[in-house]
Formats: C-alpha cells, sequence, structure tokens
C-alpha cells in the first residue's frame, strides 16, 4: 500500500539557545502528495524554524522526519536535496555578481565535454524555466540589478530547475504584485497537480483560501490546530493564529485622509529626475517629478523591475541622479549619501532588512539605539540599564517575540526583524520617512499596528513615501497613489475620490492600477486615474 504522505513531521520541538520558549513544541504535521498545506500563524510562531528543520538548516531537539513513510536523517540542506526537498527562503540566498540564469543553475550547470560551462545551454535551461512559468526577469541580468520581487523569482525558479517534489516557500509572494501572485499560485496549482508537494509559509489570510488545500496555524511554537479547505474562513484561522475571539477585528481599516497636506509645505521633490546605470541605454528612472507634502502618504506600486527598487536607492542616496534634482525643505541633497541623509532628517525602512536596515552582527539593543545613543551616556559611559529599560519597552510596544534585546539581530526570523527595524526608524519623529515594502512578512496584526503607526506619523506632520508592490498596503496608506512602469510614472490617483466613490469605484481602481502596471494603458493617466487627453 502506497503511503499517503510525502513528508511527515513526529514530535518535533526546538529551543534555541538563550531562549526561554520554545520555537517548536512537539509538533506533528503530515503533508499529503499533490497538496499545498499552508502553515500560518503570526511572527514568531515557529513556521520557518519548522520548515528549515525539513530542509535540514536546522536540527531538532527531539521529533522524527518520515518521506515517503520511511525515516529520514536530514542534517542538511545537501541531505535534503539528495531526498529531492527544496525550500524558497524568505530572505534570498543569491550570488549577487552572478546573472540570474547562473543563480537559476548553480551546483547543476550544463558542462561542454564534461569540463567547461556550457554558456549557451545555461541561458537556454534558465530561460526554458522562466518562460515555462511565466515570469517576467530576464535570464542575462546581474542578480545585483534586480529588484526585490525579480529575485524572489529567481529563488523559485532554481528550485523549479532542480525538481523537488517537495517544496518549500516562505513567505513567496511577500514582494510579488497581484498580477505576478495570481501567476505563482496558477504555477503552484500546475505542479501540485502533476504530483509535487508544497508546504506554503504565509501570513495573508486570502492567500489561504486561494491556494491551500489545508492549512496548519502554528501559535507561539505548537500546533493549534489543522484545517480543511472547506472549513477555511478568515475568522477561524485569525482566531486560531491570535487566540482571541476579537483577532478578526485588528484587520487594517482605510484611514481618511487629513486637511493638513492641503496647506502643508513641500517637504520631498523630484524635479525631472533621471538615473542611468553605465552601460543601459534606457534609464532606470525616466524623467519623474512629484512631491511630498507635510501630513501626506504618497504611494508608489508597480511591477518588480519598473523602478520602484531604483527609486528607493535615489531616495536613500545609494543612486545618484544623471539629471534632474532632488530636494528636501528645498535644498538639493541628489548627491547626498545615507548617512548625510539621515543627519538631515531621513528615517528610512528599506526592503532589505538584513543587508541594509540592520547590522546582523550586532544585538537587537545596539540596532535599536544606533542614532541616539547620546541619549544614554552618563558621565562617559553608555547606562547599560537605561538601554535595557528603553530596548524592552519597544519590544512590548511593537509586539517583538521570540528573541531578547541580547540576540544579535541575525538570530530574529524576518518579520520580528521588520519590527525591530520599525520600531528604530519610527520611534523618533523626523520630517520625512521612507518605507520600502513595511509590512512583508508580517502578520495581520503587527501589518495594522505598523499601518496605524504610518498614519499617525502623517496625521503629525510628516512627509511619507512608501514604496510596495502590495496594491492593498497602498490603498490602505496612500493619499495619492503613483503607478510605475519603465521607470516612469505611468498614472497617479487621488485616493479619496475612490474610498469615497464604495466597493465598485474600489474595484474599478485595482482594475486600473493593474493595467497601468502591466503597460495596458499606453496613454498616462492623471490625479483621480483619468485619461489625459
Amino acid at each position: 500500500m502506497q503511503y499517503s504522505y510525502a513528508a511527515e513531521l513526529r514530535g518535533i520541538s526546538k529551543t534555541y539557545p538563550g531562549s526561554i520558549s520554545r520555537a517548536n513544541d512537539d509538533i506533528n504535521i503530515g503533508l499529503h502528495r499533490g497538496e499545498i498545506l499552508c502553515i500560518a500563524g503570526e511572527n514568531g510562531a515557529g513556521k520557518t524554524t519548522l520548515m528549515k528543520i525539513l530542509d535540514g538548516l536546522e536540527k531538532p531537539d527531539t521529533g522524527e522526519i518520515f518521506i515517503n513513510g520511511k525515516p529520514v536523517t536530514i542534517d542538511s540542506p545537501m541531505a535534503a536535496g539528495k531526498l529531492r526537498i527544496g525550500m524558497v527562503h524568505q530572505h534570498f540566498m543569491l550570488f549577487p555578481g552572478y546573472t540570474a540564469a547562473e543563480n537559476i543553475v548553480m551546483g547543476m550547470e550544463p558542462l561542454r565535454w564534461g569540463f567547461f560551462l556550457d554558456r549557451k545551454k545555461i541561458r537556454a535551461e534558465a530561460a526554458r524555466v522562466i518562460e515555462a512559468h511565466h515570469f517576467s526577469i530576464q535570464p542575462d541580468s546581474p542578480v545585483q540589478s534586480l529588484s526585490i520581487g525579480e529575485m524572489q523569482q529567481v529563488e523559485i525558479c532554481r528550485l523549479l530547475y532542480r525538481n523537488a517534489d517537495i517544496i518549500i516557500l516562505d513567505e513567496p509572494t511577500s514582494v510579488l504584485t497581484e498580477y505576478e501572485t495570481a501567476s505563482l499560485f496558477e504555477t503552484l496549482r500546475n505542479l501540485a497537480a502533476a504530483g509535487k508537494s508544497m508546504f506554503f509559509i504565509t501570513h495573508k489570510l486570502h492567500e489561504i483560501k486561494s491556494v491551500a488545500g489545508r492549512v496548519a496555524v502554528l501559535r507561539r511554537g505548537k500546533l493549534a490546530g489543522i484545517c480543511e479547505k472547506n472549513d477555511i474562513d478568515e475568522y477561524s484561522i485569525s482566531k486560531m493564529m491570535m487566540g482571541s475571539e476579537n483577532a478578526a477585528g485588528s484587520l487594517p481599516r482605510k484611514h481618511k485622509k487629513t486637511n493638513t497636506a492641503e496647506n502643508g509645505k513641500n517637504v520631498i521633490a523630484f524635479e525631472n529626475v533621471t538615473v542611468m546605470k553605465r552601460g543601459q541605454k534606457r534609464p532606470l528612472l525616466d524623467d519623474l517629478s512629484f512631491r511630498v507634502r507635510q501630513g501626506e502618504i504618497v504611494g508608489f506600486t508597480g511591477v518588480g523591475g519598473n523602478g520602484l527598487g531604483v527609486l528607493e536607492a535615489a531616495l536613500g542616496g545609494f543612486l545618484h541622479p544623471a539629471s534632474g534634482k532632488i530636494t528636501h525643505n528645498g535644498r538639493d541633497i541628489s548627491r547626498l549619501n545615507i548617512r548625510r541623509l539621515r543627519n538631515q532628517g531621513l528615517a528610512y525602512v528599506p526592503a532589505d532588512r538584513r543587508r541594509v536596515g540592520s547590522a546582523q552582527d550586532a544585538t537587537a539593543a545596539e540596532n535599536l539605539i544606533i542614532d541616539r545613543r547620546g541619549e544614554f551616556f552618563r558621565f562617559g559611559f553608555i547606562d547599560c540599564r537605561a538601554v535595557r529599560k528603553f530596548c524592552e519597552g519597544l519590544f512590548r510596544r511593537y509586539t517583538i517575540t521570540g528573541a531578547d534585546i541580547d540576540n544579535h539581530a541575525s538570530e530574529f526570523s524576518g518579520g520580528n526583524l521588520q519590527k525591530l527595524i520599525l520600531a528604530r526608524e519610527t520611534e523618533q519623529f523626523r520630517d520625512y520617512f521612507i518605507f520600502s515594502e513595511p509590512a512583508w512578512g508580517l502578520d495581520i496584526v503587527s501589518s495594522a499596528f505598523i499601518w496605524k503607526r504610518i498614519a499617525a506619523l502623517r496625521d503629525k506632520g510628516a512627509a511619507i513615501v512608501i514604496i510596495s508592490t502590495n496594491i492593498e498596503e497602498i490603498l490602505a496608506l496612500a493619499d495619492r497613489i503613483m503607478v510605475m512602469y519603465r521607470g516612469r510614472a505611468a498614472a497617479e490617483f487621488d485616493a479619496c475620490e475612490f474610498r469615497d466613490g464604495g466597493e465598485k469605484e474600489l474595484i474599478s481602481v485595482r482594475e486600473k492600477i493593474g493595467n497601468c502596471m502591466q503597460g495596458l494603458l499606453p496613454v498616462p493617466l492623471r490625479a483621480g486615474g483619468t485619461v489625459q487627453k
């Protein structure tokens, strides 16, 4: 008789050194062949730890793993690979100095005469995988030039190229647009129909209903329950995740624009900004102009590769304009680097939280006080007691769990590291904030908290730029929405117009934004989403 589970984890427990609670506590989960099983839960619930154990990146303290009914020992990703298990990580494991194609085939490169890399075949094999699954990346693009969303696609393609039978996806849609997410889901359904078995980690409740056969919910390291597809609804999953009758009530609600911005001065402005890259003919940003006033949130969205990452780099001082200028309160800041921009008043939450947003070898406390160490000096020495009190207060307010302020940033889960960075950047009021994918990897409650925090900063008079491939996030927060396509602002929408127009207007705007993101509306749109004549 054929065993029904492709993979089964029995009695899995894991405690990290220095932690007082178990990351996984006696968890039992089985994955059927050809099934997509969602693993849901709040940040720090133990989802990624459990899947890292299956992928050989972590070793359990107790428990057993069975593949096709046979007990196995998985002590490394190589061992997992031999069992045809593969994981797409939330934080990318790519080689930035190589092309997308080279990353996709890395470790399984086609050879000529058994010795030499067959570069023509490398490109062809990568292109075959990319085209088969309708991704937008170019095989010859260097990974370091790709947006976060495109890097995610490379990770997924690399796993598909290896033809893994058991696939683990850790928040794979975090930086994908609705169009890209729908395409990915279609790919996953086709893979499941072909007999592939998948664990799908997600915080997004609507995704569970859309793609899952079943959902397993973790809460504080324990298995809270498993629901069949027909029994899945957002309220019951929220209740299991949060352990509260009012969990569903924590979902973010759209705010209304205040009058602050109407009379506010311009804080940040792009004036005909063009960003070029050496060796490229087409600009990365093409004659982009916009202004952000006091008390206003301007949201930028688009498909990866159309300028969002470049916009973030220009705002953060990592790329400088070839022409045009960037101003802050009327002063030209086009050539300032990140340190000088922060001294000018910039608060910045980057999309890449590990390489750009935090010092991985520093403790959580050191990351939290990096910009305000002077506040904790007493007679020439750091007041460690005051630092601990301050940081522990932030941990409580931002619900950072699963680690202590003395743990290094590298030990934090993706969601908790995001909250750590958000706590550092939003605790002090500055006159302008840049948020790139602020709710990436956060659960419902954490996302709602952060969104309310961002709206509160706006209401205090801050000028805020949000860059996000999550349309729902942009719709929920932005006062004005700008859609990027091929480095240009393809359209601008006034959020108040469609928020006051009801559900039909909201659906219509979603469709217009989606069309602009795909370049399906060739004529530029002005504020309100109307076509310019």
